[in-house]
């Protein structure tokens, strides 16, 4: 199993009350200046908030959520700290109760 790191918020105040496009930009940027290999992800509706252990996040992110997810506690402390109302923690996957980390409840439309 895998360690994945979330910081998750309301869509709308994720997407576009802050300047999340920027601070995404500001980090891909580093990424290629380090030569390092991209470790987050966006997810629209998340389908990790679903496990039990993780209903009390979901309860306090107002719907519907976003969530950036990454194999990198760093990358989510920092991101915490340029965008401050959002829920952070931690989950270990695959598991029983979270398949797939990257998995939304988002349909193709």
């Amino acid at each position: 199993m895998t360690t994945y790191y979330y910081a998750a918020a309301s869509q709308r105040f994720l997407l576009e009350e802050e300047p999340f496009e920027e601070v995404i930009k500001e980090r891909i940027r580093y990424y290629q200046e380090q030569e390092k290999e991209k470790d987050f992800w966006l997810i629209l509706q998340p389908a990790f908030l679903e496990a039990p252990e993780l209903a009390e996040v979901k309860a306090r992110c107002p719907q519907p959520v976003a969530a950036v997810v990454s194999t990198n506690s760093t990358f989510i402390t920092w991101l915490k700290l340029r965008l401050e109302h959002v829920a952070i923690g931690e989950f270990e996957a695959p598991s029983d109760v979270i398949a797939d980390p990257l998995a939304s409840l988002t349909t193709a439309s």
